[in-house]
């Protein structure tokens, strides 16, 4: 995605509406350059055009996968490797359905003695490089865009279980604190994630801030911490605070600091 996409995207989620002409005077190019850049981020679902501009996401449904993979990846990969400061060696986990939790799961890899369990398998086939790790797919119906798996076989399946910590991703967070998602199967599994871990723990971007969403998972009262790239609202830091709900912001990694992974192979218990 080109940074000036996604700087568009910033841009609409903070004002909710930007016209065409005020977003070429920005990035100073042609208002056909900027028509065309909308109709790429509404396609993808970032964005909804508008005659003249572009406004805030639909609700009825997320965005293209390979787009939300790339969108503010940084972040992404500075909540993860903040959340994996607070991951003990030997603990069990689940981990579920989003681009923001596969990070976690990268972030992970030099952990000793994992026992993991996704209904994701990207998050199974990233977790294959710790050789330690015991990696336990969940069955179910395969969601093929994404590879995330739902569905009442993998509920049940999940129920089987009581682990240390459930680490969640969401699509939206409203201004009440309610966690939103586009998909209700993704749901009611996210919910026995919730209720089967002994701490949950939400990752999510600023991006997920006022982000339309039609399916309730939970309110954000009800994890035990919460992982983010920016502070959020006095709204929401009011209801965490009240809450007891940690809220752990990411701080700028410095260059060079990523981990380097050697892969190595593994198998996958179904």
């Amino acid at each position: 995605m080109y940074e000036r996409h996604l700087k568009i995207v910033e841009l609409v989620r903070i004002q909710e509406y930007v016209s065409v002409e005020r977003l070429a005077q920005y990035f100073g190019v042609t208002m056909q350059t900027i028509r065309r850049d909308i109709n790429k981020l509404n396609e993808d679902g970032l964005l909804t055009r508008h005659h003249g501009g572009a406004g805030l996401p639909t609700s009825v449904g997320n965005s293209n996968y390979k787009t939300r993979k790339n969108l503010l990846l940084r972040s992404k990969i500075k909540i993860a490797r903040t959340l994996a400061k607070h991951i003990p060696n030997g603990s069990s986990l689940f981990i579920n359905i989003g681009t923001t939790t596969e990070e976690t799961a990268k972030s992970l890899l030099n952990k000793k003695n994992l026992t993991v369990i996704t209904n994701n398998i990207n998050v199974a086939m990233i977790l294959c490089e710790n050789e330690t790790a015991e990696i336990v797919l969940a069955g179910g119906v395969v969601r093929k865009i994404d590879k995330g798996i739902t569905g009442e076989a993998t509920i049940d399946f999940i129920k089987q279980f009581k682990v240390d910590y459930g680490i969640i991703g969401i699509s939206g967070i409203d201004s009440d604190g309610t966690l939103l998602d586009f998909d209700y199967n993704e749901v009611r599994v996210a919910r026995t994630i919730i209720k089967n871990a002994r701490k949950v723990f939400l990752v999510a971007d600023h991006s997920k801030f006022k982000r339309n969403a039609t399916v309730c998972l939970c309110h954000i009262s009800e994890v035990n911490a919460f992982f983010t790239d920016e502070n959020p609202s006095p709204e929401i830091a009011k209801i965490l605070s009240a809450s007891g709900v940690d809220l752990f912001v990411a701080e700028q990694e410095k260059p060079g600091s990523e981990e380097g992974q050697e892969g190595r192979s593994c198998d996958i218990a179904i």
